[in-house]
């Protein structure tokens, strides 16, 4: 049941100046980054804000995304949360929209045990048909997801992959050896594409590819045709975009810099608590983009 190899975009939500919902220019997004080497379209995740939404809004994004990507590529659909009956409704619609796979983000605040996590993800993959990809990103939600969790969640016929943003990598080879070749690995870090690619990774989910679709894919294509020296080359020759890209909260610099490179890819700015960049750190990133040509 592997979903997608490459690069997956963690595709922006677009809004309008009174913070609803720009569905044209997601769109418009969405096509430019499949006729640009995307390989599959992640809606509603951290960096499209799912957590500012609605469920109307989000299950219309949902629905918009699926519509446009027409089974171009894969559409991975966030529907993730804290509360496990939340996160089967979500999921239930989501799927009944015709969505890929869904991205299940490990449940933040009140959190759970690594048994609460074993029994939230299983319910909520036993009320759907369609693959499920776990997303492991403590630094956000306060909550690991351990290796042992891992292997024992990959026993479950359609958990079928993991999106690791932990930045431990000797923890994800651990994950690696336990799981025996039973969920699919992706990175959840942009800076960490090649390391994950080398403990078997069969892409990432990116969110530099907002900007940079087709270097992002290359990344991927490049290590997994054998073309190792290459695939770091580009890595190493994005690193300073990709940081510039986080000096701030995700996404309020990929945002930025989608304003950056002009109209035809604005997607204004984030709902609060989020905020607009400061003053220094646009000049940072603003530069970096020209240094790397992309303004």
């Amino acid at each position: 049941m592997s979903i997608f190899t490459g690069s997956g975009v963690a595709i922006v939500t677009p809004f309008n100046k009174d913070l609803s919902i720009n569905y044209d220019k997601l769109r418009n997004l969405i096509d430019f980054q499949i006729e640009n080497g995307t390989d599959s379209i992640v809606i509603c995740g951290t960096t499209g804000e799912a957590s500012t939404m609605t469920d109307a809004e989000q299950l219309e994004c949902i629905r918009v995304a699926v519509e446009q990507t027409a089974k171009r590529v894969p559409v991975i659909a966030g529907t993730g949360s804290n509360d496990t009956s939340h996160g089967i409704e979500l999921s239930k619609n989501a799927a009944q929209l015709g969505a890929d796979a869904l991205l299940q983000v490990t449940p933040y605040y009140n959190k759970t045990t690594q048994k609460g996590l074993i029994e939230h993800f299983t319910d909520i993959a036993k009320s759907v048909d369609i693959p499920i990809v776990l997303y492991n990103v403590p630094g956000r939600t306060g909550l690991n997801i351990a290796p042992k969790t891992a292997a024992e969640l990959s026993k479950i016929d359609n958990i079928v992959a993991i999106k690791e943003a932990s930045g431990n990598i000797s923890q994800v080879a651990e994950l690696v050896k336990r799981c025996e070749g039973r969920l699919d690995l992706y990175s959840g870090n942009d800076d960490q594409i090649v390391p994950i690619l080398s403990l078997g990774g069969l892409g990432v989910i990116s969110v530099v590819a907002n900007i940079l679709p087709q270097e992002t894919h290359n990344i991927v294509d490049y290590y997994l045709q054998g073309k190792t020296k290459e695939s770091l080359e580009l890595q190493i020759k994005m690193l300073d975009l990709i940081n510039s890209l986080f000096v701030e909260v995700n996404p309020i610099p990929v945002k930025a810099a989608l304003s950056l490179m002009g109209s035809k890819y604005d997607s204004g700015i984030c709902r609060k608590p989020l905020t607009t960049m400061e003053d220094a750190h646009i000049e940072l990133l603003s530069n970096q983009m020209k240094a790397y040509g992309i303004i």
